[in-house]
């Protein structure tokens, strides 16, 4: 019985040794199991993230990651919750990149092409290479939305800039140095403000905050006790999914 447990042992040993790969990671080696994203498998290799990790789940763009694999010349960037190990990996992570960032009020700009331009002039420096796309984790025609904040299509930038969530690769990697994500926050904010049906709803739930409506029954949250606000909330009415 000794002699088949043992052997069961060494069994799943040689199985895990053959779905391990090797990665590299700010140059040090590490063996990990290949089915695993960049960031588990740092946590794996003994590395404790207190930055450069956020939902985990592929929107908040914390953990932008830059990686070469073996005999290839590209320089390759991802998400490091979203991207799987490969062999041969060298990888160190950008736990921010910074980003020039134009100031302004909403309510003192116009959505047009020549606003965009007088926040970001760098929009007109745009030499169409796509790398910007072609490194986009969300795979975001960003190119393409650059070029249509350039024409003043407001619109359509905010519209393929939708899902961006500012991991700042794209800037990493622009020749042009734009900051896209910044001149794509622009231009969502200036459709969502001038351009974008506004919502009666919205206007009436507003109105209703502004009136106090509301006022009385944020007291009583604001006034009571732990055991009480943990109840309220488990009995909240729940959307279904």
């Amino acid at each position: 019985m000794a002699e088949a447990a043992e052997e069961k042992v060494k069994e799943k040993d040689e199985d895990i040794s053959k779905d391990m790969v090797t990665i590299y990671i700010m140059g040090k080696r590490y063996e990990v199991p290949s089915n695993l994203t960049i960031m588990k498998a740092m946590e794996y290799a003994g590395y404790r993230f207190v930055r450069g990790c956020g939902c985990r789940g592929g929107f908040c763009g914390a953990c932008g990651t830059v990686y070469r694999t073996k005999d290839d010349y590209k320089l390759k960037a991802g998400l490091a919750c979203q991207t799987v190990v490969e062999e041969d990996m060298y990888l160190t992570q950008i736990p921010f990149f910074p980003a020039n960032k134009a100031v302004y009020d909403l309510e003192e700009l116009e959505p047009t092409a020549e606003q965009v331009i007088k926040l970001y002039p760098e929009v007109f420096r745009c030499v169409s290479c796509n790398t910007c796309t072609k490194i986009c984790p969300q795979e975001i025609e960003v190119m393409n939305y650059v070029n249509a904040a350039l024409r003043g299509d407001i619109s359509k930038t905010a519209d393929l800039s939708f899902d961006c969530i500012s991991c700042g690769l794209c800037a990493a990697r622009c020749p042009a140095e734009i900051v896209q994500y910044n001149v794509a926050i622009l231009c969502r904010r200036l459709y969502a403000r001038y351009i974008a049906q506004k919502a009666k709803h919205l206007e009436k739930r507003v109105k209703e905050i502004e009136d106090g409506k509301f006022d009385s029954e944020v007291k009583k949250l604001v006034e009571a006790d732990e055991k009480t606000l943990r109840k309220l909330y488990n009995e909240r009415d729940i959307e279904p999914q």
